[in-house]
């Protein structure tokens, strides 16, 4: 009921949260964090009913800061007014020593173009920056120390590359976070322009003051970024290049840079253990993912150092034409390579030359920003051509979620448009949630497809001819495809759950494919899975299967299923409407889900996995079979092995060792075929040196020869001499010109002389037109033509 605050009046609900959009920021600030803990206590109003309001909140807001000791003269309360996803009110930040410590907001319009409407439901929406309590109550320079003191303690400890100097490094802290707190660092003039005054302040010069200040930044931010990962990696978040996977992989490379350039000598998941063991009383479920988060450390650092050596290549090739490095192309680097900017400015430098790049201080938070705005929009969802319908229809009855296994009914047409029939009630299941629809007859017609829009289920028939709206018409379902159907989507559900168990917490469906032969599951996963794995995720399935538990069907409301079941039942996506379809596989799996399932797992047969694939970066894919389709996999996987067998002339159970022995004689075949076929290769080219002509000044070749092109060149290259021309030609069209460096004709003339193509002046190749003969001829003619010239 949104009529009740969430909780008790007056509590406090703890929310931890990750915020990039100023990634930048952090460690420099002085104040700002990528992760943070959000508190909140909010109320639903409505005109009927009001829980509570200004007064209240002000109230409750004020007892809870004189609990925590803050002095009531330090307290302000600052009127002011918020905005945001289009609603609006008034509201009040709170401030103490100078510092932001929550914001109560009024939510009471609904924004409408450039006017307001007031809302039926007034919102109490606060939120309490609760690491800003701690820095508050603490007084230190900054709010890393509060939070992190003893993490950048040992930072520092492990850095090599921080300057001994005798300054007051407090007292700098201090100033810089004082300034810095009143500004954002959006480039690098905002950056430019805080050193300036702190420097102004402290009466040393800003070169100094940026070589005492640089490495402590960064080993703040490498504090700040690794708690970020704690968090990241202990909610399952696989890095990757989508979606939240790519935000993670951002904070932990851009980590690994910082790192580096201070010399860290701990390792990153060192670092990130040490905030797991400050937070395990808070959030014990982190340190179980302990396992999960180290490896996931270990393998991204060996991507990073991969992307990073073949980064340098990359931007060696575009630095040979691009005197200019805009903002958009290292975004691109980073985007799609991974190629942090500091490589591009390094591999600039050791080029040397005139290279334009400039680097905004805030890049990395303008890369968040474009991640985190795709991630905002609303994935485009699977255009239906479906026609519009004239006047209202009633939505259809689903006759599927009641009687599971009828499948015959009657029903009344309501609506025809084009091909499609619309009923007041139906057995056919239409397509949605990965499972594809029923397929089956409405009376003699055939039912190609099925689909849902707002309620109402289109069914799309071969034809319509004698059918007419109110005639009362019989459906059948194909019922084979019904329960292969049910089958695969049940066993979906065990995999994704047997797939969690073998690979850990952090699995998360990704999308899904069910249809009447096989199934599709894309689950999160940093790397690929093993052969071992599959076959200990296919022998859990099947014990499922074997231990005939009940599948169970029903409708819940949505916030009785989350409080009894958690986020983990919308491992499908999000479902919309208040009202929830839970399907649960007893002590195994639980799900928000609209599919047609078994009624317990021994319907679902064997389920046999045929493969893994890797569909994109922290994804990967299974695709299985169950019941019948199994038994046909395994059928057709058997044919096979006892038709190799039969070639082979071998038992079933020795294929392996006879494919291994076959195998090995043909690689040392091979390489004699390959090395018989270099000395031959050597004789042709001996024996075409003899066959050069003298024209004029130069040594001529020019001859048909068997190879490909890549064959041909290597064979101009051996032959071709300062003074020399040498022409190959091969059955399929292909020509080559080559020509030594003493040689004053261009071979993409000659080329063009006898064919199409092109190249420079002492290279050309292309396809040559007409007889070989006659081509032989004319380049003949036309360079004993151009050698009287010269």
């Amino acid at each position: 009921d949104l009529s009740e605050p969430l909780g008790k009046i007056g509590d406090l609900i703890l929310n931890p949260c990750i915020r990039l959009n100023d990634i930048d920021n952090a460690g420099r600030t002085g104040r700002h964090l990528t992760s943070f803990t959000m508190g909140g206590h909010h109320a639903f109003n409505k005109k009927d009913r009001e829980i509570y309001w200004t007064d209240r909140t002000v109230e409750l807001c004020y007892n809870f800061m004189k609990e925590l000791g803050i002095p009531k003269e330090s307290l302000t309360f600052i009127e002011s007014w918020w905005e945001g996803g289009g609603n609006a009110g008034p509201c009040y930040e709170v401030t103490s020593h100078g510092v932001e410590l929550a914001t109560l907001v009024f939510m009471q319009y609904e924004k409408v173009g450039d006017s307001y409407r007031e809302m039926p439901l007034k919102v109490v929406d606060t939120g309490y920056g609760i690491e800003r309590f701690v820095w508050v109550s603490q007084g230190t320079p900054t709010i890393y120390d509060a939070l992190f003191g003893s993490v950048v303690e040992r930072l520092k400890e492990s850095a090599r590359n921080i300057p001994g100097e005798s300054l007051d490094m407090e007292e700098i802290l201090k100033e810089s976070a004082t300034l810095a707190g009143l500004m954002d660092i959006e480039d690098r003039g905002d950056l430019k322009i805080l050193r300036k005054e702190v420097a102004k302040k402290l009466n040393i010069d800003v070169e100094r003051l940026d070589r005492i200040l640089t490495p402590m930044e960064y080993i703040y931010a490498i504090a700040d970024h690794t708690r970020c990962l704690a968090f990241m990696l202990g909610d399952g978040i696989v890095p990757s290049n989508v979606k939240d996977g790519y935000l993670a992989r951002l904070v932990l490379r851009k980590t690994l840079r910082y790192m580096e350039k201070v010399g860290i000598t701990l390792s990153l998941g060192e670092i990130v253990d040490l905030h797991l063991e400050e937070l395990k009383e808070l959030y014990p479920e982190l340190l179980e993912m302990r396992d999960y988060i180290m490896d996931v450390i270990k393998v991204e650092e060996e991507r990073y150092r991969e992307t990073l050596n073949r980064g340098r290549g990359v931007v060696k090739r575009l630095l040979k034409y691009k005197r200019e490095i805009t903002l958009e192309d290292l975004i691109e680097l980073y985007d799609s390579r991974g190629i942090p900017p500091e490589v591009v400015v390094n591999v600039a430098r050791e080029i040397g030359g005139d290279i334009k790049i400039e680097v905004p201080d805030n890049f990395y938070t303008l890369v968040a920003e474009r991640h985190e705005r795709r991630k905002s929009e609303e994935k485009e969802k699977k255009k239906m051509d479906l026609p519009p319908i004239d006047g209202d229809v009633e939505e259809t009855q689903l006759l599927f979620y009641k009687y599971p296994r009828m499948r015959e009914f009657e029903g009344r047409i309501l609506k025809i448009v084009d091909n499609y029939v619309i009923l007041d009630k139906t057995l056919f299941y239409p397509e949605g949630g990965g499972q594809k629809c029923d397929t089956g007859t409405i009376e003699d017609k055939k039912v190609l497809d099925v689909q849902k829009k707002d309620g109402i289920v289109y069914h799309k028939l071969s034809s319509v001819e004698g059918l007419k709206e109110g005639d009362v018409v019989k459906g059948v379902i194909d019922w084979d495809r019904r329960i292969n159907l049910m089958r695969n989507h049940t066993a979906t559900h065990i995999v994704n759950a047997v797939a969690q168990m073998v690979l850990g917490k952090h699995v998360w469906q990704a999308g899904s494919d069910v249809d009447p032969e096989r199934g599709r599951l894309d689950i999160t996963h940093y790397k690929r899975i093993s052969r071992e794995e599959i076959k200990r995720i296919e022998e859990l399935a099947n014990r499922i299967v074997l231990e005939n538990k009940v599948v169970r069907s029903i409708f819940m409301e949505r916030n009785e299923a989350e409080q009894r079941y958690g986020f983990r039942i919308y491992q499908g996506g999000v479902v919309p409407g208040n009202i929830l379809r839970i399907v649960e596989i007893e002590d195994v799996d639980v799900e928000a889900c609209g599919g047609t399932h078994c009624e317990n797992t021994s319907e679902v047969g064997y389920i046999k996995i045929l493969r893994s694939e890797r569909v994109q970066d922290g994804v990967e894919r299974l695709v299985y079979t169950s019941g019948i389709n199994t038994v046909k996999e395994v059928s057709a996987m058997e044919d096979i092995l006892l038709k190799s067998a039969e070639i082979l002339g071998v038992p079933v159970e020795r294929l392996p060792e006879t494919v291994e022995r076959f195998f090995k004689e043909w690689k040392k075949q091979k390489k004699t075929i390959e090395e018989l076929e270099k000395r031959i290769g050597e004789y042709k080219r001996y024996m075409l040196l003899n066959r050069f002509k003298r024209v004029g000044d130069y040594q001529v070749l020019i001859e048909e020869i068997e190879g490909t092109p890549k064959e041909l060149m290597t064979t101009a290259d051996y032959l071709v001499g300062d003074n020399s021309i040498v022409i190959l030609l091969n059955r399929e069209g292909y020509i080559l010109c080559r020509c030594g460096k003493n040689v004053d004709i261009d071979m993409v003339h000659l080329l063009r002389v006898v064919g199409k193509g092109g190249g420079r002046k002492d290279l050309a190749q292309g396809k040559y037109l007409g007889d070989v003969e006659e081509v032989k001829e004319k380049l003949l003619e036309e360079i004993e033509r151009l050698a009287k010239k010269e």
